[in-house]
């Protein structure tokens, strides 16, 4: 049996990248996961693969920010699964540039999927896990909620609200058996940026892997443990002073 043998989790942003990745390494300790985003057919070929672990996984294509969207994820876990042990937050959107011509729709886009959207799966997730007095919900963050950049107001504000978010449902939810934690990654070599070539996807990265073995040995933690906040980046990327 694999250490989390008989839990159920949700993971955001689960057809590619990070979700993916992570998804993988919690059906590799025998959870069985519900998988959302917003196209079906890379989170079928998510389900495909994860099935060979033995583990009940379901797919949901649906809009992160989109509240009736969110709803339907959760009915479908407390009518197919019964309960909700771990929530990944990881969905997430980029859009960058100079603060004076940054476009609005590309503000409201990425905050509501970095932010809203976290806060509607929690919300969620909360009323499921406060009845049954456990629960888990990881965030993924980013290493720009410590360190900015120039160009990034919308990421940079998200990010630094979904730490926000994070340190608020810990707090709330310690009395009632979860806990919450944040995951800020550096450069992950993702399908995006395997694809670029811009100058800053040259810098150093970590694989999916790295990341999510990560964020599984934040989900496999005894219940008493809260990891709270985790920065994880290659040793050569530039952080500490970055500008």
């Amino acid at each position: 049996m694999g250490k989390l043998s008989g839990k159920v989790g949700l993971v955001t942003g689960a057809g590619r990248g990070i979700g993916r990745g992570i998804a993988t390494a919690l059906a590799s300790e025998g959870c069985d996961l519900m998988l959302t985003g917003r196209q079906l057919e890379p989170l079928q070929s998510t389900v495909a693969e994860l099935q060979l672990f033995g583990i009940r996984v379901l797919a949901r294509a649906g809009d992160v920010a989109h509240a009736p969207d969110v709803d339907g994820w959760f009915e479908t876990i407390r009518r197919e699964f019964g309960r909700l042990d771990l929530l990944v937050n990881n969905a997430g959107a980029f859009d960058g540039g100079p603060l004076e011509d940054f476009p609005l729709d590309a503000w409201d886009r990425v905050i509501a999927t970095n932010l809203r959207g976290p806060f509607l799966c929690t919300r969620a997730a909360m009323a499921l896990m406060k009845p049954q007095a456990a629960g888990r919900i990881i965030n993924i963050g980013s290493i720009s909620a410590q360190r900015v950049r120039p160009n990034s107001a919308a990421y940079s504000a998200s990010k630094h609200g979904l730490w926000g978010l994070t340190q608020v449902t810990a707090l709330e939810g310690r009395d009632h058996g979860i806990t919450c934690c944040c995951l800020h990654p550096g450069n992950i070599l993702v399908e995006r940026r395997q694809a670029s070539d811009k100058a800053e996807d040259d810098e150093p990265m970590l694989s999916v892997a790295e990341i999510a073995e990560v964020a599984l040995l934040m989900a496999i933690l005894p219940p008493h443990v809260e990891m709270l906040e985790a920065i994880v980046l290659p040793v050569q990327q530039a952080y500490v002073g970055r500008g």
